[in-house]
């Protein structure tokens, strides 16, 4: 049966080890809801291919020959804006975890996963969310526990906050709007506002200070 590839999920992978790229793209390209647009074993190949424009998620490592991931991410945060990336590698030290997520990264996963957590992982982010392997999700939130000096502003309503808190742990508007029952488009414009008064632009930095805060606390949840 022939699949419609304008309503799958698109996804380029870049790693330079063969086994693990030609493992992920057989793995993901046989699901129904996937199709995997091509592979690279360096950004520096995938910047210059036509694939990216086109795809919905970009799947990469952070030691690259060349321009490594991190710097891949700047690079796509740069140039496509709205294009999700995770990154998945060996790498669960916090300067690795914490420069590709600043960089624009909207998961972090180790290359360990298994292969239904990387494809439920791959679907969460398409769907507005923020996969980590739990280790990495503790590394995040233990981070930011102290709080701000200087942050001051427009307080959160109880709505807000509860949305916040359900960001923290990385679900999709769907399954936010499912725990809090709103629709997406309410989860949207109640995340817009919470943005509007954090005065962040991403999940990851209004998460972040959200903890530094003390608004939220995930990790006792």
């Amino acid at each position: 049966m022939t699949r419609k590839v304008e309503k799958l999920i698109k996804i380029v992978i870049v790693e330079d080890n063969r086994y693990m790229r030609e493992g992920w793209a057989t793995i993901l390209d046989f699901e129904q809801d996937f199709v995997v647009m091509d592979t690279f074993e360096s950004c520096e190949e995938a910047f210059e291919s036509e694939a990216i424009p086109k795809t919905n998620i970009v799947l990469m490592d952070i030691e690259l020959p060349g321009m490594s991931g991190i710097e891949g991410v700047k690079y796509l945060q740069k140039e496509h804006p709205d294009l999700p990336v995770i990154m998945a590698t060996v790498f669960d030290d916090d300067k690795n975890v914490f420069d590709a997520l600043c960089a624009g990264a909207v998961g972090y996963l180790m290359k360990k996963i298994s292969p239904e957590d990387l494809k439920q992982a791959i679907r969460d982010a398409h769907d507005g969310g923020s996969p980590m392997t739990p280790n990495i999700a503790r590394k995040v939130i233990k981070t930011f526990h102290t709080p701000s000096e200087n942050d001051e502003g427009e307080q959160l309503t109880e709505r807000e906050l509860e949305i916040l808190e359900e960001l923290a742990k990385g679900k999709s508007y769907a399954a936010i709007g499912n725990a809090v029952y709103l629709s997406v488009d309410g989860v949207r414009y109640h995340i817009r506002n919470i943005y509007r008064k954090l005065q962040v632009h991403s999940r990851s930095e209004a998460v972040s200070k959200g903890i530094s805060r003390r608004l939220i606390h995930p990790d006792n949840s």
